[in-house]
C-alpha cells in the first residue's frame, strides 16, 4: 500500500521546498479480531450479550471490515448449556438473548470462521460494588484539575482483580485502569480518574469489572504500551500482546482480542 505524505522542508527564511515521499508499507494477511466481552451488569439478567468479530486492516485504513458468516457459540462447563450468537445482518456483531451468567462458572467460546476454528476459555468473575465517589477540585500539577475517586470494599481473603472504565460526556477517550488487591486485601480502596477539561455538571459513567488474573496481566501490558510515558519514537517496537483466543486449526494464524466474562457495577456521577 502506498501513501503520499507531504513533507515541507524549511531552509531558514530563504525559501521553501516541497517533496512528495512514497511510502511502501508491508502488508500482511488480515487476522480475525475477537471482541468477546460478556458483561453482567448488577441487577440485570445478563441475557443479552454481543460479540463483535472484525478483520485487522492496514494502519492508515479509516475503517475495519466486519468478519461475516461466522459460527459463534459459548458453552458453560458445569451445566453443558450452549448459547448460539447470531449475526445481526452483515455487521460482524453476533448476538444472544438467552445467555445465563453464573459467577465462577467457566465458559468456552467457539468460533468457526473462514474454515478455521478458534477457542478460548475463561471464568466469570464477581466484582465489589462502588460505595461512593469522592471529588477533589484541586488536583493535578496545576492544582485546578478535578479528580474523582470511586471507592469500593475489597472482600478479605480472596484474590481479586479489577478493571475500571471511566467514560465522560466530554469528547475524550475513556480512561481504563486495572487494579489488584495484593497489598490492599480486605480494605476500602478506589479507582482514580482525572481529566483537565472536566467541569461542574459533566457526567462520568464509572464501571468496575471483575476480571481474572490473566486478563489483568493482558490489560496491564496493553495499558503500559499505550501510556504517554511508554517510550519515544526511537524505542523498540512493542511486542504483539496475545490474548486467550487460540486458532486450533492453524496456530500460525493466531487471532487478536480476548474472551472475558465479568460482573459489572456501574455508577453515573455528576461533577459538582
Amino acid at each position: 500500500m502506498k501513501k503520499k505524505i507531504l513533507i515541507i522542508i524549511l531552509f531558514g527564511t530563504i525559501f521553501n521546498c516541497e517533496d512528495v515521499v512514497d511510502l511502501d508499507l508491508n502488508q500482511t494477511e488480515p487476522r480475525l479480531v475477537i471482541e468477546a466481552s460478556i458483561n453482567w451488569f448488577k441487577n440485570t439478567t445478563g441475557n443479552n450479550q454481543d460479540i463483535k468479530l472484525s478483520l485487522s486492516a492496514p494502519f492508515f485504513n479509516e475503517t475495519t471490515p466486519p468478519a461475516n458468516g461466522a459460527t459463534v457459540q459459548i458453552t458453560d462447563t458445569n451445566n453443558n448449556n450452549t448459547y448460539n450468537f447470531i449475526e445481526d445482518g452483515n455487521s460482524g456483531t453476533y448476538r444472544s438473548t438467552s445467555f445465563l451468567p453464573i459467577i465462577n462458572e467457566t465458559y468456552t467460546l467457539f468460533i468457526e470462521y473462514n474454515g478455521e476454528n478458534y477457542i478460548a476459555t475463561e471464568t466469570l468473575k464477581s466484582v465489589a460494588s462502588i460505595d461512593f465517589v469522592e471529588q477533589n477540585n484541586e488536583g493535578g500539577f496545576s492544582g485546578e484539575d478535578i479528580e474523582l475517586k470511586a471507592f469500593y470494599s475489597d472482600p478479605a481473603g480472596v484474590e481479586n482483580y479489577y478493571f475500571f472504565e471511566f467514560i465522560s460526556d466530554i469528547p475524550v477517550v475513556p480512561t481504563l485502569e486495572v487494579y489488584e488487591d495484593r497489598f490492599t486485601d480486605g480494605n476500602q480502596i478506589f479507582g482514580f480518574y482525572t481529566e483537565e477539561d472536566l467541569e461542574p455538571g459533566d457526567q462520568v459513567t464509572i464501571r468496575n469489572y471483575g476480571i481474572s488474573a490473566r486478563f489483568y496481566d493482558f490489560m496491564f501490558i496493553l495499558l503500559q504500551q499505550g501510556a504517554e510515558e511508554g517510550g519515544g519514537p526511537f524505542e523498540t517496537q512493542p511486542a504483539t500482546v496475545r490474548g486467550n483466543c487460540i486458532n486450533i486449526t492453524n496456530s500460525e494464524n493466531f487471532p487478536f482480542g480476548y474472551f472475558r466474562l465479568s460482573e459489572v457495577d456501574e455508577l453515573i456521577y455528576t461533577v459538582e
